[in-house]
């Protein structure tokens, strides 16, 4: 393996474009670019681990609207794809006006999450947008099907909306069977469906709402994201409006964990591939929306021994940090790395799980995503 092919990069979407960020193997070194989408935003780039150098952007404007952004080669160069419900740009005329010979059913106002289909189904690609939309493409972006089960829900019209939309934000697969799907949805909580999208169920017992006159509804919890645990396909972590919490029996009861960190509000999770029964979480201030107690700060929620760890300390990275829903990621190294970016554009790294931490020199606008695609363990 050459030491191209062992490079770490890291996928960032921000207030003002894309950018592909490479590291050496030792994850010490880390080179800008390319950059691209300028001036838009970037909700996620996601690479397809199962066709190597292709890139999937979220790509929003106020003025265009969304579209599917797609590279061949590492964000080199781009071109716009099929986008549910959207003609093409060059197909496109006055933005507020509807088309004629494209009617929309419902407005699309901003993608959120792509997701790959499992390897055994490599052309399947799952995407989430706003207003609570979920799509999927069985051609690798060039054409989606919407899965009605979900956007034609007899409930749509009364789900409501987090402070940042409607947003459909997450898509797992169950890596055993590929019927087996699970979306999160703010604010209307976790579904899970066992027959490829034809029916879903709410899996949200045991989550608080403390912002609602039900304390425990079946659905209405605001949920922020959620990961699976790489080594119990069971086992989820997530972080809530209403604290964080873990499942180990594929979402059918949440106990929450967050409690002994005091205020548990926070955006983001994530869970490392090599580092199973494990999560990581950014906790944050609920009223301010910032870390607390003064500086940067990550913790560590080990599942096995139910305890937590702080990662930094006071000392390292002064000041009040935010974080966005798919602000943290990790690698799948044998010593996994993790990944933090900022709403005011830092991109910090640990390249050891946590024991150590530096920050990327370079001023990225407001970061809104952080994804990795490196080189597997060995």
């Amino acid at each position: 393996m050459t030491e191209r092919d062992r490079a770490v990069r890291i996928l960032v979407g921000t207030r003002k474009g894309a950018y592909v960020v490479t590291g050496d193997p030792k994850r010490q070194r880390w080179k800008v670019g390319p950059v691209a989408h300028g001036g838009k935003d970037v909700f996620q780039v996601a690479a397809d681990p199962r066709h190597p150098g292709e890139l999937y952007a979220a790509v929003n404007s106020d003025f265009w609207g969304p579209s599917v952004q797609k590279s061949r080669d590492w964000g080199k160069r781009w071109r716009e794809v099929a986008t549910p419900l959207t003609p093409l740009a060059k197909d496109r005329k006055n933005p507020f006006e509807e088309d004629p010979a494209h009617p929309s059913p419902r407005p699309l106002r901003n993608l959120w999450r792509f997701e790959p289909g499992l390897p055994e189904e490599p052309e399947v690609l799952y995407l989430g947008a706003d207003p609570h939309l979920l799509f999927r493409s069985r051609d690798r972006g060039a054409s989606w099907e919407p899965i009605d089960a979900i956007n034609k829900h007899p409930d749509h019209e009364k789900w409501s909306p987090g402070a940042g939309g409607a947003c459909l934000h997450t898509i797992l697969v169950d890596p055993r069977d590929p019927q087996r799907l699970y979306v999160g949805m703010s604010a209307v909580g976790t579904f899970r469906s066992e027959d490829g999208g034809l029916h879903w169920s709410p899996k949200n017992r045991g989550v608080e709402t403390p912002f609602l006159p039900e304390r425990f509804p079946e659905t209405g919890q605001c949920v922020h994201h959620v990961v699976a645990d790489a080594a119990d396909p069971d086992t989820f972590y997530r972080q809530d409006h209403g604290g964080m919490y873990v499942s180990h029996d594929r979402m059918d009861r949440w106990v929450r964990i967050g409690k002994p960190l005091g205020d548990d509000f926070g955006f983001c999770v994530a869970s490392a591939p090599t580092a199973p029964g494990r999560a990581f979480f950014v906790r944050l201030d609920g009223e301010a929306r910032t870390t607390g107690e003064g500086h940067f700060q990550v913790h560590e929620w080990n599942d096995r021994k139910r305890t937590w760890r702080k990662l930094l300390s006071p000392k390292e990275f002064p000041g009040h940090f935010g974080v966005h829903r798919e602000g943290i990621a990790t690698d799948a190294l044998e010593t996994p790395g993790i990944y933090v970016g900022t709403t005011t554009g830092q991109l910090f790294v640990s390249p050891d799980t946590g024991e150590s931490w530096q920050l990327v020199p370079y001023g990225f606008p407001g970061i809104h995503s952080v994804q990795v695609a490196s080189p597997t363990a060995g």
